[in-house]
């Protein structure tokens, strides 16, 4: 991709330290990571971009909230009800897989469980034909594929201390997130010309009856599928995180241990836990942004859907370069500072597009892609951030407060959202709501300090 040795040959895993901005990196005993082990890792964020932009952001919900399913404002309604419901589901299960995952050192075995389920979904959804009676099959496709997609990520994001050290961690996390972007240009792309434009596309198949939109879901599934496959023959089983007869048994059990573990961390680290409810917040509003930015699109500034496509394709471009840009200074500079200022930049961008509004689709294609640099950044970073703070050894279970602690705030960017939209009469106000979310984020992560 153009990205040139993005981390040493081997690495030599860092002495652990306290500090948020300086603790492990990896865990002890681990073997070195080299650079096709980290290639291979990211391979999986590279694939994952075919369920993150594809499926839940800029084609199939596209899709499945267009007239063919009925009212726009039920079709609306009902994809947020799925994705509430989805949420609620990932926020009391993913801890637990977490922890189980460490407990039993099982991280590879459940991020195949899990990644083989999303793709699944996804290829079933060449059945969601453009009728009513069929919303409801999209939407349980789209919930379930949601729900083990997240659970998916709280392992791959565990494996980031396996394939870094501290010295590194903010490079690697980097690169690839930025790898994720750039799947997800060339999906985009292959999908815009090969099913969108023309009719019929480069591959023949036609628009009617939604047979385009519908099989682009098939090479979502299949870019998915081979390209998580490396990971699993590159990076090592983690070994189990507690003696044998001292794991949990079952789900109540860890339970149990999640409890002690927020207890703990509130007595002992109590930044960890600070940190875990700013992230929460804001990237929750980065989840808005994402779940609304192709609504505001073609409802607030006239994109057409093919348009849509377009914009996600050069979105991604910017995103991708500034994830893997960050990612080379945030280890000087530090996680926090990158996602604050990324975070200061958003709100203003999303202020000056809800202002500038009224003149014209050329605001959304500036400030909207300019909005768009900051994304990436500021995902890696909070990633960055956390993997220095976790105990060597807990990596799924703190991931998996991480995924909870995101989905007991879903509700925020929705909410915030449909009340800047019922109180300003006009699709373009809700942008008001999504700033008003990362604002909040913001000022919570603000505080946060390292010695």
């Amino acid at each position: 991709m153009g990205y040139v040795d993005p981390m040493s040959e081997t690495t030599t895993p860092a002495a652990p330290e306290a500090e948020p901005e300086s603790g492990p990196g990896a865990s002890p005993g681990a073997a070195p990571a080299k650079k096709r082990t980290v290639f291979a890792w990211s391979l999986w964020d590279w694939g994952s971009a075919s369920f993150q932009a594809v499926v839940t952001t800029f084609v199939f919900t596209v899709y499945l909230t267009s007239a063919a399913f009925g009212p726009e404002h039920e079709t609306s309604a009902a994809l947020g009800t799925a994705l509430l419901i989805a949420g609620i589901v990932v926020a009391l299960f993913a801890p637990v897989i977490g922890r189980l995952t460490d407990a039993a050192g099982r991280r590879k075995t459940w991020l195949g469980i899990n990644t083989a389920i999303t793709v699944a979904c996804t290829a079933l959804m060449v059945f969601v034909a453009p009728a009513q009676q069929f919303l409801v099959f999209g939407l349980v496709l789209l919930a379930i594929g949601n729900i083990a997609f997240e659970f998916a990520s709280v392992t791959y994001n565990a494996m980031l201390n396996q394939v870094s050290t501290n010295a590194n961690v903010g490079k690697i996390s980097g690169f690839g997130w930025g790898m994720g972007y750039l799947g997800g240009i060339v999906l985009l792309a292959l999908i815009l010309v090969g099913f969108v434009f023309p009719d019929p596309g480069w591959f023949g198949v036609p628009h009617a009856d939604g047979w385009n939109i519908r099989t682009a879901m098939v090479l979502a599934a299949l870019w998915f599928g081979v390209f998580a496959v490396p990971v699993f023959f590159a990076v090592p089983e983690i070994k189990p995180a507690d003696p044998a007869g001292t794991r949990p048994r079952g789900i109540l059990s860890a339970y149990g241990d999640i409890f002690r573990s927020i207890g703990g961390l509130w007595k002992t680290t109590r930044k960890t836990l600070y940190f875990l409810i700013a992230s929460a917040v804001f990237r929750d509003g980065l989840a808005g942004v994402f779940t609304f930015g192709g609504v505001v699109a073609a409802l607030s500034f006239g994109f057409e859907p093919s348009t849509v496509i377009v914009f996600a394709i050069a979105a991604n471009v910017v995103a991708g370069l500034a994830t893997i840009g960050a990612g080379l200074v945030e280890d000087r500079v530090g996680a926090k500072a990158v996602m604050i200022l990324s975070l200061v930049l958003m709100v203003i961008c999303g202020l000056v597009l809800f202002i500038l509004a009224p003149l014209g689709a050329w605001v959304f294609w500036t400030f909207g892609l300019v909005l768009c640099i900051f994304v990436g950044p500021v995902q890696s970073a909070s990633r960055t951030f956390l993997a220095r703070l976790i105990p060597p050894g807990r990596e799924g279970e703190i991931f998996g407060l991480y995924a909870m602690t995101g989905r007991a705030v879903s509700f925020l960017a929705p909410a915030a959202f449909t009340a800047a939209v019922a109180l300003g009469g006009a699709t373009i106000y809700g942008i008001l709501g999504l700033v008003l979310v990362l604002l909040a984020g913001l000022l919570l992560l603000v505080p946060l300090r390292g010695k």
